[in-house]
């Protein structure tokens, strides 16, 4: 069977996740949080980050992400970000209805990676503009990219440096959160509150998990009200367990990392094949678990004829092809890896 690079969300929950919802579904606990598992989460995550942190299991990386930014900027306030950051084009304007009204003001960047330089003369504009324009109220930062790339820990640094001056919390998206992880190799506090990130939303279901995502904050005052954010938007589950075993299987034994540095290699061996293939040209660098690719036409037809999953990827300008999106995830088999790229080096051979 073709490969399906369509998405890291095509794949099962992974055997250890499985196995830590089976194990929680075993007798009767406390419900809506009160049980041992998420207990037990709250030590894990603090373990994790190396600091004491405050985690809210969800179930969407969107409710992660609308109520993390919920909890930090006003209504009549600004989020700045990538204009193509998850929140601004997947979210169907969840962040702007669960902060009341914030505006999302997209900054573009080739790379995916915005520049401290940019969100300055953003909020000089709105300084200037006064009350006739959105206060400045948070900065979000999407690790991994939604082009495949990864923030340096100086790029994270300096932005959130920009941001205190500022006045301003910093948000990460970290729907990929391990794959960024793996490629910097650093450790999580380094990657998040040492470098001056404020809240975390926290990936899993992308990277083996079945349906569970994360709000970290890492100065727990900032979480004052908030689990009232998340009963109020439907995100506070009765069976908190099922949730929360997920998440602590997810941490502990470094599980997530092993899944990510799976999805990270798949993704550079295709790169790094797609390299030798003729009319192939990388749009970005491979960071993480995701490829950009021009093919041309005949060729990206040929290899959806074939079956193949992937995305054709309009927003990657590619005057000399088609710009395709590959993902790969912790079940992606170097086989479908090399299958891809033979049958992409035949149909540049036709």
């Amino acid at each position: 069977m073709s490969g399906n690079f369509k998405s890291d969300n095509v794949t099962p929950a992974c055997d250890a996740v499985m196995a830590a919802i089976n194990a929680a579904n075993a007798g009767s606990v406390p419900s809506y949080g009160d049980d041992g598992f998420t207990r037990a989460l709250q030590g894990a995550a603090s373990e994790v980050f190396g600091t004491e942190v405050a985690i809210y299991p969800v179930t969407t990386g969107t409710a992660a992400n609308a109520l993390a930014l919920s909890q930090l900027a006003p209504p009549f306030g600004a989020v700045y970000c990538h204009d193509s950051a998850h929140i601004v084009t997947d979210e169907c304007g969840a962040p702007e209805f669960f902060t009341g009204g914030a505006k999302l003001l997209g900054l573009p960047a080739a790379d995916g990676k915005i520049k401290p330089e940019q969100v300055e003369r953003a909020i000089a504009f709105a300084e200037e503009m006064g009350v006739h324009h959105v206060k400045p109220g948070a900065l979000s930062l999407t690790q991994a990219t939604e082009w495949g790339t990864v923030y340096d820990l100086t790029e994270v640094s300096a932005l959130s440096a920009m941001a205190r001056r500022h006045g301003l919390p910093v948000h990460m998206d970290g729907a990929r959160f391990a794959n960024a992880l793996v490629h910097l190799r650093c450790s999580p506090a380094e990657a998040t509150w040492k470098s001056g990130v404020d809240v975390l939303s926290l990936g899993a279901t992308k990277n083996g998990a079945l349906c569970a995502e994360a709000v970290v904050f890492f100065d727990p005052a900032r979480a004052r009200d908030f689990e009232r954010r998340r009963k109020r938007a439907g995100h506070l589950w009765s069976k908190m367990r099922f949730l929360s075993a997920q998440l602590l299987a997810y941490l502990e034994h470094g599980l997530w990392l092993e899944n990510a540095r799976h999805a990270n290699a798949m993704a550079s061996a295709l790169a790094a094949g797609l390299r030798k293939i003729s009319g192939a040209s990388l749009q970005q660098s491979v960071d993480a678990n995701e490829v950009f690719v021009a093919l041309p036409e005949a060729t990206v037809a040929a290899l959806e004829q074939q079956g193949f999953g992937f995305y054709r990827w309009p927003l990657c300008a590619a005057p000399d092809g088609v710009a395709i999106r590959l993902v790969t995830s912790y079940l992606t088999p170097r086989a479908h890896v090399e299958e891809f790229l033979a049958a992409a080096a035949d149909c540049g051979r036709r």
